[in-house]
């Protein structure tokens, strides 16, 4: 997600992602369709029944594996955003310990500075 689409509301950000989404399986379906047609051109002895019986067929194999394929992403993606996740909650816990102890002795340097006077 984007800076800009992380300063978005929810909802927004969502609709957004379902747009895109939906264009982009607009886009694949087209490309599919378009070389189910440039497959079945090279097929001159296929009646037109069977030609579009080929590309109908080639189309809905390409779909399911664009499906597969877009699925997986998004699993990854998700156990990516997992990972990233837990190694910023382990920086974070690392610095604030960082801090406290940077805290605490410069606290005593203080201390042992004033009662050194």
């Amino acid at each position: 997600m984007s800076m800009a689409r992380a300063a978005e509301p929810p909802g927004v950000a969502a609709g957004i992602n379902q747009i895109e989404g939906y264009l982009l399986l607009q886009t694949e379906r087209d490309a599919a369709r378009e070389r189910a047609r440039r497959l079945t051109a090279r097929l001159d002895w296929l009646t037109s029944a069977q030609r579009a019986e080929v590309e109908r067929l080639y189309l809905q194999d390409q779909l399911a594996v664009t499906e597969q394929t877009l699925r997986k992403v998004v699993r990854r993606c998700e156990e990516l955003r997992a990972e990233y996740q837990e190694v910023y909650r382990t920086l974070r816990r690392r610095l604030l310990l960082v801090c406290l102890l940077g805290a605490a002795t410069l606290a005593g340097g203080f201390a042992a500075a004033l009662t050194v006077r």
